[in-house]
C-alpha cells in the first residue's frame, strides 16, 4: 500500500524579523490574497493558516477579503491552524502569559468563525518548553505541529510520537516537520522530490501517513502556479507514494486510529539557537514586566471591579504583549529599528496596567473610615503570599527617632530609613519593613510617635570593614570574596568576561566557551547601609571595556544574600557570565521554566531559563539563585554560569560574515540585574519561585491622609 504524503499548503509569515511590523501587516495582506486567489483558480486546493493576530489584520483592514477567507474556511478549503494569537517563543513567556496567549487567539476564532482550532502549530519556534503540552491539552487541543529542533539538534524516535511534558501528563500527538515548513529553494523537480522524499523519513513502524509542507513565506504568498503544476506532475508519479492535497487536520485524522502505537516522549523538546534567550536583554525585560503588571491589573480587579471599558483596554494590552511573544520579537533577532515600535507597544500595556493596579488601590482604600493620623496603605496585588521585606516612601518630613509605624493591632513595626533616590534636601524618608500579606490583601499602616519595642531597634545586622553578617546565618565577606548560606560556605559569585565570535542567533553551538576569560577590577567596598534591618556595601570597578558596580545587601531575620548589579555594557562579540561555584559536586539542577520546573542535566550546554534555578549538591546540600532579570545558564559538575549579556552583530546571520558598515551591536547601555543566592537542605523550588514573585511583584503603595487635620497635612 502507498505511502500518502500529504501536502501541506501555507506560507509562515515572520509579521516582524528584519523589517518593522507594518511591512508585516502588508506580508498578510498580500498573502493571503495571493491564497485566495489560487484556491478560486484549483478548487481541489486546501490551505492552512494560523495566528489570530493575521487575522485580525485582515478583517480590520480588507473586509472583502476577508469575506473571501470566511467562504473558504466555511467550505473547507481555508484550514486555521494553531488558534493562538501568534507564533510565540515557547521558552520567554511567563506561564500565565502563554495560556493568555492561547486563550486570544481561541476567543477570536470561536467568535468569528465559530471554530477552535484541534490543531497546536509553532513551526518556526525555537525551542518547546515541558509545560506546554499540558497547556495545549488544557486548551482543547490534541495535535501539535513544530519543526526546531530539527534532526540534528535533537534526535526524536520518530516524526510522528505522543509528547508529554512530565511522566503522567497529558500527551499530544505531535509531528516533527523535515527539512523546511516551506517550499525548496528553486522548486525544481529535483528539489521537489527531495523535499517530498524527505518528509518520510523517520515514520514510526505502521504509519502510512506523513505531511510535507510547501509554499511561499515571507514576502511570498504561499502556493504559487508552478508549484502547483509541479504537485500535479508528480501525483502519482513517484514510487510507493502518494501525493494529496491536504491540511494538518485531515492527516492526524487519519493517523488517529495509530495513535496507541507511537512513540512516547518526555520532558522537553530543545535545543535550536540557543543566543535567543541572552539577546536583546531590553526586549525581554520589557516584555516581563508587562506580563507581571497585567497579572497584577487583574488581580487588583478583585479589590473594586473596572467599568467595561478599562476591561476592554486591559484586553487591548494583552493583545499588544501576546504579539510580542513572536519567536523572533522575544528572540532578539530582529533588526534594531524594528525594536522601538516593539517596546513601545509593551510600554503601552504596562502602562494601562499600571493605572489600573493604582488607580483601583485608591479607588479601594477611599472607603477607609478617617483616622487622624497619617496612613501608608500596602497591596499585595498578587496570587502568591508576600512575606518579606518592603520599601516605600511615606513623604513625611523629617522622620525622626521616635516616628513608628503602627500595625492594625496598633503594634510597631520595626523600619529603617534609608537613601531614597532623590539626591536633595528635605525630602521624605525611604522606608524599609518587613511585610507579610496574603494574596490580594490590604495592610493599612499609620505613622505615629508612640515609642517601639526595643526589639523593633536592635542591630540585627552589622556591617565593617568589607563583611555583613546577620542572625540568620547569611555573611558576605568581599575583600575575602566569600559567601555564607547557613551551614554552606561559598566563594564570592564572580564575573566573567568571554569572546562570543557567534552570530545573533548562536547558530551551530549548544554551549558557550569556557574561556579564557577576563575578570572584573574592583575598588575596595564602601558600607552605605548600616543597619538595624539591612546593611549594604557597594562595590565599584570595571570589566574590559564596561564599567561595572555591585551592591550587596542582608536583611535582618533573612537566610539570602541580595546583589544588585549595573552594568555600563559596552562590549563587541562579547559575552558577561556570572559564574556560582559550588564546593562540592553538583549531581544536577532544577531550573524554572514557563509555568513550572525541569529537572536538567549539568552537562554545559546553555538552556533558558526562567526565574531561578536549584543547583543540587552530592552532599545533600542546595544552592538556590533567584535571577528573574536573567534568561539563560549552563551548568557543570562544579558551577552554574548565568548567561547576564551578549554583544553580537544584531539580525546577522551566518554564514554572512557580518562585515557590514552601519552593523550595531546588542545591548549597548546600562543593564540592572537582582540575584538572591539561598542554600539549605530543604530548599525548594517553590520557595526560589516566591522569592522571584516578590522582586517581580512588590507591594503596591499609596499615602492616605483622609481624616487628618488640615493644618497637619499642610505642614507634612
Amino acid at each position: 500500500m502507498p505511502l500518502t504524503v500529504h501536502l501541506i499548503f501555507n506560507s509562515h509569515i515572520d509579521p516582524v524579523w528584519l523589517w518593522p511590523w507594518t511591512a508585516g501587516v502588508d506580508e498578510i495582506l498580500a498573502t493571503c490574497r495571493s491564497a485566495c486567489n489560487r484556491l478560486d483558480a484549483h478548487p481541489d486546493l486546501i490551505f492552512s493558516r494560523g495566528e489570530a493576530w493575521a487575522y485580525r489584520m485582515v478583517e480590520r483592514l480588507d473586509p472583502a477579503l476577508f469575506a473571501r477567507i470566511r467562504r473558504h474556511v466555511e467550505a473547507g478549503r481555508w484550514e486555521i491552524v494553531g488558534g493562538w494569537w501568534i507564533q510565540p517563543d515557547c521558552n520567554q513567556p511567563s506561564g500565565w502569559a502563554m495560556k493568555k496567549q492561547i486563550e486570544l487567539g481561541r476567543n477570536y476564532f470561536q467568535q468569528t468563525f465559530g471554530v477552535c482550532p484541534q490543531v497546536a502549530y509553532n513551526v518556526d519556534s525555537f525551542g518547546h518548553a515541558a509545560t506546554l503540552p499540558g497547556y495545549i491539552h488544557e486548551a482543547g487541543q490534541r495535535y501539535y505541529v513544530m519543526m526546531r529542533p530539527q534532526e540534528h539538534e535533537m534526535p526524536l524516535p520518530a516524526r510522528l510520537f505522543r509528547w508529554r511534558g512530565y511522566e503522567g501528563s497529558p500527551e499530544i500527538v505531535t509531528f516533527r516537520i523535515a527539512r523546511s515548513y516551506g517550499s525548496p529553494g528553486a522548486v525544481s523537480r529535483e528539489g521537489f522530490i527531495g523535499h517530498v522524499r524527505a518528509a518520510t523519513t523517520e515514520l514510526p513502524a505502521g504509519i502510512e501517513h506523513t505531511m510535507c509542507f510547501l509554499g511561499v513565506g515571507d514576502h511570498g504568498g504561499g502556493p504559487t502556479e508552478h508549484l502547483i503544476d509541479i504537485c500535479r506532475r508528480h501525483e502519482s508519479a513517484l514510487d510507493g507514494l502518494r501525493l494529496v492535497f491536504s491540511s494538518p487536520r485531515r492527516f492526524f485524522e487519519a493517523v488517529q486510529p495509530q495513535v496507541a502505537r507511537l512513540p512516547l516522549v518526555t520532558g522537553e523538546l530543545q535545543m535550536h539557537a540557543i543566543g535567543c534567550y541572552s539577546v536583546h536583554r531590553g526586549i525581554k525585560t520589557a516584555l516581563r514586566r508587562a506580563e507581571h503588571g497585567l497579572a497584577q491589573a487583574q488581580i487588583a480587579q478583585r479589590i473594586a471591579p473596572a467599568p467595561p471599558e478599562d476591561l476592554a483596554s486591559l484586553e487591548a494590552a494583552w493583545e499588544r504583549v501576546a504579539f510580542n511573544h513572536f519567536h523572533d520579537t522575544l528572540g532578539g533577532t530582529c533588526i534594531p529599528s524594528a525594536y522601538p515600535q516593539m517596546e513601545a507597544q509593551l510600554g503601552q500595556a504596562l502602562a494601562i496596567a499600571d493605572d489600573t493596579i493604582h488607580l483601583t488601590l485608591r479607588k479601594k482604600i477611599q472607603t477607609l473610615p478617617d483616622d487622624l493620623q497619617q496612613r501608608v496603605v500596602l497591596f499585595n496585588a498578587s496570587d502568591e503570599p508576600y512575606e518579606g521585606y518592603t520599601e516605600f516612601d511615606p513623604w513625611l518630613k523629617p522622620w525622626t527617632k521616635e516616628h513608628q509605624l503602627i500595625d492594625e493591632t496598633n503594634q510597631a513595626i520595626a523600619c529603617q530609613a534609608v537613601e531614597g533616590e532623590a539626591i536633595a534636601y528635605g525630602v521624605s524618608p525611604h522606608l524599609i519593613c518587613r511585610i507579610v500579606a496574603a494574596p490580594g490583601q490590604i495592610r493599612v499602616l499609620r505613622i505615629g510617635k508612640q515609642p517601639g519595642e526595643e526589639s523593633a531597634r536592635g542591630d540585627r545586622v552589622v556591617a565593617g570593614e568589607g563583611v555583613m553578617r546577620n542572625e540568620a546565618n547569611a555573611a558576605v565577606d568581599i575583600v575575602n570574596r566569600r559567601l555564607s548560606l547557613g551551614e554552606l560556605q561559598l566563594p564570592l559569585p564572580r564575573l566573567a568576561l568571554l569572546s562570543d565570535p557567534t552570530d545573533t542567533w548562536s547558530h551551530g553551538v549548544d554551549r558557550y566557551t569556557e574561556g579564557p576569560a577576563v575578570s572584573a577590577c574592583w575598588n575596595y567596598p564602601a558600607t552605605i547601609e548600616a543597619g538595624p534591618l539591612r546593611a549594604a556595601m557597594i562595590q565599584t570597578g570595571r570589566i574590559g571595556s564596561s564599567p561595572v558596580s555591585w551592591e550587596w545587601r542582608l536583611y535582618a531575620g533573612e537566610p539570602y544574600v541580595e546583589l544588585i548589579m549595573r552594568v555600563e555594557w559596552r562590549e563587541e562579540q562579547k559575552m558577561l557570565k556570572l559564574i556560582v561555584v559550588a564546593t562540592g559536586d553538583l549531581e544536577g539542577r532544577i531550573d524554572g521554566i514557563p509555568g513550572g520546573q525541569l529537572d536538567r542535566p549539568n552537562n554545559g550546554k546553555e538552556a533558558p531559563c526562567r526565574d531561578f534555578t536549584l543547583l543540587r549538591v552530592r552532599d545533600g546540600n542546595h544552592i538556590g539563585i533567584v535571577s528573574p532579570d536573567t534568561y539563560a545558564l549552563d551548568s557543570t559538575a562544579s558551577r552554574a554560569r548565568l548567561t547576564l549579556l551578549r554583544s553580537p552583530i544584531m539580525a546577522h546571520h551566518v554564514p554572512h560574515a557580518g562585515a557590514a558598515p552601519r552593523r550595531q551591536y546588542a545591548d549597548r547601555g546600562e543593564h540592572t540585574f537582582r540575584f538572591r543566592f539561598l542554600a539549605g537542605r530543604n530548599l525548594t523550588p517553590q520557595v526560589l519561585n516566591r522569592q522571584a514573585m516578590m522582586l517581580q511583584r512588590p507591594l503596591v503603595y499609596a499615602s492616605l491622609t483622609k481624616g487628618m487635620p488640615s493644618h497637619f497635612i499642610a505642614e507634612h
